[in-house]
């Protein structure tokens, strides 16, 4: 058994996901407590390039047309075969829907214990996950023989894990692949006509605590008082309140604005995974324990309908100055 890390590279369509880098940030510090290297798992076609600013002593690259885009059919045979032969002492994956899927199926594979929802790797090396929706922190002792875990963003910045220099690529052994029932056939986009939410520099969220469409208005209010704009969590879009091309999250887009204003979101990890470049990040929420407040500078733990009203009157108090 070997004490390298080993980091499975999230991508899509020619970019490397944010949670790559937060999960290669996390394997240094799992490699500083073991002694071992950091080894990051990149499957694709042609994606040598996504290689680049990897944080990694060693790229073990599998290169396959059947790994053109992601299926958990060809991932989990070639994965199963890497971990069968580099024997880590960890092996990590983002808590999204890719990670938890070849996760799970290459613990069910494989026997290894899976742990999900870490948050961080502590000095000593024990783990610290969240339970219940984030309002229970856990710790432990990274399992035996293999740990295979599901990371999710707050404690590292994504810049934690890039690197201004090229990694050893190494190409690694596939497994047939052929036979594979699975295959991707196409996207679905939603419509671009709406505002681009990813170029804007002040974002409102809105979320479940939004409670209704006819509340809406009074995030807009806001927003336009903030020279801002109006965005959304997936209980929002769901209901049809504001359209998918303002949905923030692992299923929307992922946002780097100067000042990200969640209003009434829990900070359930497939959103927080998509904020966590924020320059600034400020909660409102009536949960005090909400895991959207483990991420943010400034929190307020309160009515967001009791708050905006006197929010919006101190802007344009201090606007008219």
């Amino acid at each position: 058994m070997k004490q390298d890390t080993c980091v499975v590279i999230e991508h899509l369509r020619g970019q490397v996901a944010e949670i790559s880098y937060v999960m290669l940030a996390a394997a240094h510090d799992i490699a500083n407590s073991t002694g071992g290297k950091v080894k990051a798992v990149l499957l694709g076609r042609n994606a040598h390039n996504l290689a680049g600013d990897l944080s990694a002593d060693q790229i073990l690259y599998a290169d396959h047309p059947a790994l053109a885009d992601f299926t958990s059919e060809a991932y989990l045979k070639v994965l199963a075969s890497v971990l069968h032969d580099e024997q880590p002492r960890a092996a990590l994956f983002g808590h999204t829907s890719i990670g938890m899927d070849i996760a799970s199926g290459l613990s069910a594979r494989l026997g290894l214990p899976l742990v999900t929802s870490v948050q961080k790797i502590r000095s000593d090396g024990k783990f610290v996950s969240q339970i219940y929706g984030g309002k229970i922190m856990v710790e432990g002792e990274l399992p035996h023989p293999t740990a295979l875990m599901t990371i999710i963003p707050g404690a590292y910045k994504p810049d934690q894990g890039r690197s201004m220099q090229s990694p050893q690529v190494t190409p690694v052994s596939i497994p047939t692949l052929d036979g594979l029932q699975m295959t991707l056939k196409n996207y679905m986009e939603p419509e671009t006509s709406d505002i681009d939410i990813t170029k804007e520099s002040i974002l409102i969220a809105v979320g479940r605590g939004i409670q209704n469409q006819n509340n809406i208005p009074l995030a807009e209010e806001l927003a336009e008082a903030l020279g801002g704009v109006v965005c959304a969590s997936r209980p929002v879009v769901d209901q049809q309140w504001l359209p998918t091309s303002r949905l923030v999250g692992k299923s929307g887009k992922s946002v780097k604005p100067k000042v990200y204003l969640a209003l009434g979101i829990s900070g359930a990890p497939e959103h927080t995974e998509a904020i966590t470049s924020s320059d600034v990040i400020i909660a409102i929420n009536t949960d005090a324990n909400a895991p959207i407040f483990n991420i943010a500078k400034y929190g307020v733990n309160a009515d967001l309908l009791d708050v905006i009203p006197a929010l919006i009157d101190q802007v344009r108090l201090a606007r008219n100055g």
